[in-house]
């Protein structure tokens, strides 16, 4: 029924599009770059195609018609095959998925909705270090992302700890780990207590890519990020060994599952040599058996799962997924990691997908509308899955492009055509998958040159698929609940409570601003912690460079054709100046070279690096030197005019 009134609705959508691109293109060229446009542009094109097709064969079947009469048979049946042919290719037009017009709408950046959860209520930390992986990782035979020599184990075990003082404002880790343990049992009625020797621990990976081709490139949590949990609880938390349990259940020998692939060997073999009391849970391993009876419902009444047991005798939880967007979900972050948790003991998680915006993972969204039914928020309330979880830890150490493929280079800044060598940690459940959207989003557009472009099953821009956010507007606030939805995953008459978290997003993808840091409200708080930047107190020429290198203003700014930028450098250094545009693309690169010092002027005639005209916008010049192995960056903003 949907198709039809689709097919039914082409020739309204498709005129006003094509009336749209003209009314606005013609006039002023440079639009046509501009996303309304490009919206427009292929639908007023399918459009166009559709009319001169179904015309031209309706004029054939008329010539069929005459020659028929006139007993010119060979003629006939040319006209006839012409006209058939024409018809059907009018048909497919008219049958096409319009990708374009089921597209997420996001509201306006920093408006938050819900409440905001932990120590510093919407706080997320964002540790960012490039030298936790290396550059130059093919990711083949003998040369794997999740190898020691690809991942820095010391800069990971780091990027951890820089990660969890700052979640919480201590000076240490064991002092990080007692107000995390604090915090959670005062709000669950535990008291004003700490962690208390004997209590279980889990920790759900993600171990999706055992499951795909060639898995031994294909992501799965990092082992170097596994093996530093494993130390910040052993080591700083005082947690014992056999009180920890980690893994994903979905790729178990309880109930069947994947053969072990080179990854998960290395992540254990790497762990349990360490941490040999630790119960490892994958194939071969330690079972999970499910708990006698379902445990988990969903809130429409089409799904009721039973949980490891493991997980209902657990007394905390820390979630790990992957950074990566999804063919279904349109992002795969901690809501999605818990797919597999269910997943062994029902033969996959399929009975879940309905309510995913892409459920056949085909590319064509039908379940688009915000204000629906949405697992992930059964999953995020549920007393034994983020009911229970005490950090939300997302693995951006390598990132992915779907549930089981091999990691891919991050365009945006700071990474700049490098792995993204992220985490992010918070203790509020709706902030950090807000974060980790707007970062996918932006990243993996319509345009991105492996990604974009219409979607399919195995690649496209799934993050702006239409309501991908909307579970996150119903768990920050439940007046966005459907009318007929009341969120009760334990089935036992009480509902989740209003708020589970707060949402917003950002303001642009170069500033990476919440409301919070912006000081206008009272939502998100991204805590960026670089430490690419550090400089060692000894090299002099670095010192002198990060004390004295500078970025001044654009001149004019707003400008209308061209503007100077004008930079100093100190000392020499390879030095790049590029352009982004708000969704933090890289547009113009006006400099890439070795430079020595002194005063330098750069002009921008506001072309992108094809020649197209850029269209009236705000923008970002960055500058980036790189001295011994040392890299540094300055950002300013501009406003083009056109």
């Amino acid at each position: 029924m949907k198709k039809f009134f689709q097919k039914l609705l082409f020739p309204v959508i498709g005129t006003g599009s094509l009336i749209w691109f003209l009314v606005r293109v013609i006039p002023k060229p440079s639009r046509a770059t501009y996303p309304c446009m490009r919206v427009a542009a292929p639908i007023a094109s399918s459009f166009v195609i559709y009319i001169m097709t179904l015309l031209s064969s309706i004029l054939f079947f008329k010539k069929a018609r005459k020659y028929l009469y006139e007993s010119r048979y060979v003629m006939f049946a040319v006209a006839l095959f012409v006209a058939i042919a024409l018809g059907l290719f009018s048909h497919m037009q008219n049958n096409k998925k319009l990708y374009a017009v089921t597209k997420t709408t996001l509201e306006e950046p920093n408006q938050p909705m819900g409440t905001g959860k932990g120590i510093y209520p919407g706080r997320v930390v964002w540790v960012y270090n490039h030298d936790a992986t290396d550059e130059t990782c093919q990711n083949n035979q003998n040369d794997y992302w999740f190898q020691d020599d690809n991942a820095n184990q010391s800069v990971i075990s780091n990027m951890l700890s820089k990660g969890l003082q700052n979640m919480t404002g201590e000076t240490s880790d064991a002092a990080a780990w007692n107000a995390i343990f604090h915090y959670y049992n005062q709000n669950h009625g535990k008291g004003d207590v700490g962690y208390t020797a004997g209590e279980k621990i889990v920790i759900k990976i993600n171990l999706n890519g055992e499951g795909n081709t060639n898995s031994a490139a294909n992501i799965n949590t990092c082992p170097q990020l596994c093996y530093a949990i494993l130390d910040q609880l052993t080591n700083a938390a005082g947690v014992a060994q056999a009180d920890i349990g980690i893994g994903d259940p979905s790729h178990m020998s309880y109930g069947g599952g994947w053969w072990p692939k080179p990854s998960m060997e290395y992540y254990l073999d790497k762990c349990e040599t360490a941490f040999p009391n630790v119960k490892y849970w994958g194939n071969g391993m330690t079972a999970t058996p499910p708990t006698a009876e379902n445990v988990m419902f969903a809130a429409d009444g089409s799904v009721s799962d039973p949980l490891p047991q493991c997980y209902i005798d657990a007394a905390y939880m820390i979630n790990i997924p992957v950074l990566k967007k999804h063919h279904r979900a349109g992002i795969s972050l901690c809501c999605k990691n818990h797919f597999g948790t269910t997943a062994p003991y029902t033969d996959g998680a399929w009975q879940w997908h309905p309510s995913l915006p892409c459920p056949e993972a085909d590319g064509e969204v039908t379940q688009g509308n915000y204000g629906v039914y949405r697992c992930f928020v059964d999953i995020m309330g549920h007393k034994d899955l983020g009911g229970k979880t005490i950090l939300y830890l997302v693995d951006g150490i390598w990132s992915s492009v779907n549930w089981g493929h091999p990691p891919i280079k991050w365009r945006m800044p700071p990474f700049n055509n490098d792995w993204p060598s992220s985490l992010f940690l918070s203790q509020d459940p709706v902030a950090i998958e807000s974060v980790g959207f707007d970062f996918l989003y932006y990243e993996f557009d319509e345009n991105h040159p492996t990604e974009g472009g219409a979607p399919n099953g195995d690649k496209g821009p799934y993050p702006h698929f239409a309501a991908v956010d909307d579970y996150l507007h119903q768990a920050a606030d439940s007046t966005n609940w459907p009318s007929d939805i009341i969120y009760d995953p334990e089935n036992d008459g009480t509902p989740l409570p209003r708020s589970m978290g707060v949402h917003e997003h950002w303001n642009n993808a170069v500033d990476k601003k919440y409301t919070k840091n912006l000081g206008t409200g009272d939502g998100i708080e991204l805590v960026s912690v670089f430490v690419t930047n550090a400089i060692a107190p000894q090299d002099e020429e670095i010192g002198s460079l990060a004390n004295n290198f500078s970025l001044n203003q654009n001149y004019p700014n707003p400008f209308n054709a061209t503007t100077t930028i004008q930079f100093n450098l100190p000392v020499s250094a390879y030095v790049s100046l590029t352009i982004y545009n708000i969704r933090g693309q890289q547009i113009r690169t006006l400099l890439a070279d070795n430079k020595t010092s002194g005063q330098y002027v750069q002009s921008w005639d506001g072309l992108t690096d094809n020649g197209g005209l850029a269209p009236s916008g705000i923008y970002f010049y960055k500058l980036q030197v790189k001295n011994n192995g040392r890299s540094l960056e300055k950002v300013q903003k501009m406003v083009l005019n056109r």
